[in-house]
């Protein structure tokens, strides 16, 4: 069976591709199947973003192949779980690492001007996949940790340069992949995934 990955990140293809390369013949990106679309994450959890693309992209296809979607973010508990859902865009379009982290930043320094530090955070990831005989399947995970005040590490992206992975004892940007997708959120979605396919 093939598989199209919801997304234009390639970042997220490789991981994967490397975590599911043994239950599909192949995974592939969208523009791999000459779909170049963005589509609205208009839902409030993760799971109903992560749907939301994946019946998107399944019916843009016709049903003919599986398709696989992710939706992920990190939660910061001083922040009251932002910024969540909101992740990718949370200093607004279009996405940018660097202006999300410096808000991430920025929004819990005054935050701390009131309230004790507190930042403990965990990066969630659900793994939604629609099959072309009509399941509909998701995996949850999570990853626990803290949001550093300085960036560490070149790898990964996203949040990867502030976020400290109690497991790992580093940032997720200080680790190589395969450290990563030992521990990390969308490694453990996928692993729930996988029992379910």
């Amino acid at each position: 069976m093939i598989a199209v990955l919801a997304s234009n990140n390639t970042h997220k293809l490789e991981e994967i591709r490397a975590l599911l390369s043994d239950k599909f013949e192949r995974v592939c990106s969208l523009a791999d199947v000459n779909i170049h679309t963005d589509i609205d994450e208009t839902g409030v959890t993760f799971e109903e973003n992560a749907f939301i693309k994946a019946n998107t992209i399944f019916d843009m296809l016709g049903g003919k192949y599986a398709v696989i979607a992710d939706d992920s973010g990190l939660c910061v508990d001083a922040l009251n779980g932002a910024p969540g859902v909101y992740s990718a865009r949370y200093a607004g379009e279009p996405c940018d690492d660097g202006k999300n982290n410096r808000l991430l930043l920025q929004n819990l320094h005054e935050r701390e001007k009131v309230f004790p530090k507190n930042r403990r955070a965990y990066f969630a990831s659900v793994v939604a996949a629609v099959l072309p005989d009509g399941r509909k399947l998701c995996g949850e995970g999570r990853v626990y940790g803290e949001v550093l005040d300085e960036y560490r590490g070149s790898g990964g992206f996203g949040y990867d340069p502030l976020f400290f992975c109690d497991e790992l004892g580093k940032t997720f940007a200080e680790a190589s992949m395969e450290e990563k997708n030992t521990v990390s959120h969308r490694a453990r979605a996928i692993a729930a995934l996988r029992e379910k396919l």
